[in-house]
């Protein structure tokens, strides 16, 4: 006898078993609907007292978690469709991957202000992207994933081009000019950068309470800073403002491929595709003092390769393709606060006293809109 598992997310449209085969489902995101076509076959379940025998014309639907079994009787054929979720379902994984991703990418910042100093810009800022690039290609080549259709590959190159290449090469260069703890300031103006793309990529039509608590949560993250005296204006910023933009464009554009493609597989071709244009880039700027720098510093570039550039994707482009771009984008208002505690903590650079007064109020307006309404327009 032969078995096949399958995952839910990837349930082919039929199923064809001799008899005897034995046939396994992972539940995992939403229910399934199992019908007989052909044949006759025995179903069980985890948590269902009654196995189930179902002949041709039987229908069952399954859901939960638990693993379900199918041994076909006879040869028979199976018709799969999984069972559409309902939007509050969808949205709450979506935020709830989009919290994962905020969180992920909240030391950024610091780690590459740990890394840039001995390392390089160019090394910490594209170099990431390459290692990144290795634990991608590893993973597509283990599941044996086929090349997107050529109608994604103009989305993948805008996706490298703003989350690969663009914000991971300007924020690092931008870091030479500053502390992390200003430049975190400048990403909480990603939310609504990302925001403003989502109308434009995503087709996206938030709702005016929604602009309106993202504009206050906005203004509570900047009047923040200029009350600790963080926001100055540096020689960096123009830099990061350019890495804001980037990366708001890759955001958008990626939680679209996501829907298509899966949240993973969007981050790894993006990789996968930028990986030869960097490459010499980088082999140009690796030099032999490269040898004596700190383990710190590594350790700052091991996290922003395998957690900023390649896993912390996963959850992030999972929830904007979930919950919407604009209403989860709107989650990382709380990333600068966030980056400004891990600056404090793991760097020692001061933090004043108002941030926790600041982050009630930045937690309000996120709260706001994320509950928001957002509609999206048919293409």
């Amino acid at each position: 006898m032969t078995s096949r598992t399958l995952v839910a997310g990837g349930e082919p449209a039929g199923l064809t078993l001799a008899q005897g085969a034995l046939w396994t489902y992972l539940p995992g995101m939403g229910g399934l609907m199992l019908s007989c076509r052909e044949g006759t076959v025995w179903l069980t379940r985890e948590g269902d007292r009654e196995d189930h025998v179902l002949k041709a014309g039987d229908a069952l639907q399954v859901e939960g978690r638990g693993r379900v079994v199918v041994q076909a009787l006879d040869p028979s054929r199976l018709c799969l469709a999984p069972t559409p979720r309902s939007e509050s379902s969808r949205t709450r994984e979506g935020l709830l991957m989009g919290a994962l991703g905020v969180v992920a990418f909240s030391l950024t910042l610091p780690a590459t202000r740990v890394a840039v100093p001995e390392l390089g810009s160019t090394v910490v800022g594209l170099g990431r992207a390459l290692v990144a690039a290795v634990l991608a290609g590893l993973l597509l080549a283990v599941r044996r994933e086929r090349l997107p259709e050529r109608r994604h590959w103009m989305g993948l190159a805008r996706v490298a081009g703003g989350v690969v290449v663009g914000f991971p090469l300007l924020s690092a260069l931008a870091l030479r000019h500053m502390p992390a703890s200003h430049s975190a300031v400048l990403v909480g103006l990603l939310p609504a950068a990302t925001a403003v793309a989502a109308v434009f990529r995503a087709r996206e039509r938030p709702s005016w309470s929604f602009w309106l608590s993202a504009l206050a949560g906005l203004g509570c993250v900047l009047g923040f800073a200029l009350a600790q005296g963080a926001g100055q204006p540096t020689g960096g910023d123009a830099l990061m403002l350019l890495a804001v933009a980037a990366a708001a464009v890759g955001y958008a554009e990626g939680a679209v491929l996501a829907r298509e493609l899966g949240s993973w597989r969007v981050i790894c071709w993006a990789l996968v595709l930028a990986a030869p244009f960097l490459a010499p880039v980088v082999a140009l700027s690796v030099g032999p003092e490269m040898l004596s720098a700190s383990p710190l510093a590594w350790l700052g570039l091991g996290y922003v390769s395998a957690v900023s550039m390649f896993l912390g994707f996963f959850a992030w482009y999972r929830g904007l393709a979930l919950g919407g771009v604009a209403r989860v984008s709107q989650l990382q208002l709380a990333q600068p606060l966030l980056t400004l505690g891990w600056c404090a903590l793991l760097l020692g650079e001061p933090v004043g006293h108002g941030t926790l007064g600041a982050a009630v109020l930045v937690l309000l307006c996120v709260f706001t809109g994320v509950r928001s309404r957002v509609r999206v327009t048919p293409r």
